[in-house]
């Protein structure tokens, strides 16, 4: 399209998909964020958005805890190898689940009251697995612990309708920014405490740290209803996500892009640590572990990129932060023989990582913010998909051919990423919210 004009083609988008809403700007977005009790009636100050960062980074920390931890669990509870294995599996399975089942909840129900409740069944399920006695146990709690640990989405939803339009990128990727931080510290964290105090103890103080969440976040939360006019019944709201997959290109587009990106991600993260482990470097597990500090620098490029999406800058973001992901995987392949080289990759990955995921999460929601939890649930789902895919396929590829054919593995999901961006940047729709204001060129 000439120029680039991104708000016109969702305006246009919006026209032919949706007859019924009309044309989906800033007035309907406000319309409907009065209606559903969110938006006007509650300011979200600084200390409040600290507070969902704090709460997102905690709750997504416990579906990473368990990795520095699985030997000594085993040791501990007299598991096999591949039964130890499990833990992590079982727990990425009840996170894809939470995230198809539990999360489109906040769309039918009170956010706030949801958001507590499933803060607390998540206290029953680490305390299950803190004092965990046999393998059956600890593994129900596991999965117990993914399933309710999909509380970030419903949090990072929450946020994104308690948000201004004009400032929900801002919003949304300060938010972002404590995903990221508790996926990247939960390793270290977990590692530390353990040399300190043994596994359980992890569980306990993550336990605690998540009651205490419960409670000044049911005090602080708004308490108006934010339960849309026409409420659904559960399998039509569940049949309704596929439905918005269907109906909405920008949905499909935007979800494939986080499946590739974080089949990267995964890439990177399931399998540093073997060439870290080995010579030259025979790193040992704390060292390893504290290389999730240099990535936090990539959670600055939440805040950064959900500013440039409310300038109307999402397509040109995601392309640069596409770009940065593929030349990521140059320094990476050099980790061998560069500790400076690998910090260099790790920046430049985390960066251009939550650069596209901040504007996907921002561009989506603007689509229907009424069905907001749907929206970001289904797209992370995706990101599950991509997650395990990357573990799965490092992994494997580092065993029979090594750190350079991992580095190419990334840079091939990277690359596919930006050439989905090269195909699609004319014709994907830009966010809703600027249908009426803002145009990239």
């Amino acid at each position: 399209m000439p120029g680039n004009c991104e708000a016109v083609t969702r305006g246009a988008d919006a026209r032919r998909t949706e007859p019924r809403r009309g044309k989906v700007g800033r007035a309907e977005v406000g319309r409907a964020e009065a209606r559903s009790g969110e938006g006007s009636a509650f300011v979200l100050s600084r200390g409040i958005v600290t507070l969902f960062a704090i709460a997102c980074g905690a709750a997504v920390a416990n579906v990473y805890f368990s990795q520095p931890l699985l030997v000594t669990m085993g040791h501990d509870l007299a598991m096999s190898p591949a039964l130890v294995g499990s833990v992590v599996t079982l727990t990425h399975v009840g996170y894809g689940l939470g995230l198809f089942f539990l999360v489109p909840l906040g769309d039918v129900t009170n956010r706030r009251r949801l958001i507590v409740v499933q803060l607390l069944l998540l206290v029953g399920a680490l305390t299950v697995v803190a004092t965990a006695h046999t393998a059956a146990i600890l593994l129900a709690g596991m999965a117990a612990t993914g399933l309710l640990a999909v509380v970030t989405q419903t949090l990072v939803a929450f946020a994104a309708a308690l948000a201004p339009p004009a400032g929900r990128g801002r919003i949304v990727g300060l938010v972002t920014s404590g995903v990221v931080i508790g996926i990247l510290l939960a390793r270290t964290v977990s590692g530390l405490m353990a040399d300190l105090a043994g596994w359980r103890s992890v569980y306990l103080a993550s336990a605690s740290l998540t009651a205490l969440l419960a409670l000044v976040l049911y005090r602080v939360l708004p308490r108006r209803s934010d339960t849309p006019p026409t409420p659904l019944r559960y399998g039509h709201l569940l049949r309704s996500t596929i439905t918005l997959f269907a109906r909405e290109q920008l949905l499909r587009i935007r979800a494939l892009f986080g499946l590739l990106i974080f089949a990267a991600f995964s890439t990177l993260w399931s399998s540093v640590a073997l060439p870290l482990s080995e010579a030259p470097y025979f790193l040992p597990h704390s060292a390893i572990g504290a290389l999730g500090l240099i990535g936090v620098a990539g959670a600055l490029a939440a805040t950064v990129a959900g500013g440039l999406n409310d300038r109307g800058l999402s397509r040109r973001t995601t392309g640069i932060a596409l770009a940065l992901l593929t030349a990521s995987w140059l320094p990476l392949s050099f980790t061998r023989s560069s500790l400076w080289a690998l910090f260099l990759g790790v920046i430049l990955l985390d960066l251009a990582v939550q650069a596209v995921h901040v504007t996907n999460q921002t561009l989506i929601y603007a689509l229907h913010p009424d069905a907001g939890s749907r929206l970001i649930g289904g797209y992370m789902v995706f990101y599950s998909i991509g997650s395990a895919t990357g573990a799965i396929a490092a992994t494997s590829l580092y065993t029979v051919a090594g750190w350079a054919a991992v580095c190419a593995l990334g840079a091939a999901f990277s690359f596919l990423g930006f050439a989905l961006w090269a195909f699609t940047r004319h014709t994907s729709p830009g966010p809703a919210a600027k249908a009426t204001s803002h145009s990239e060129t």
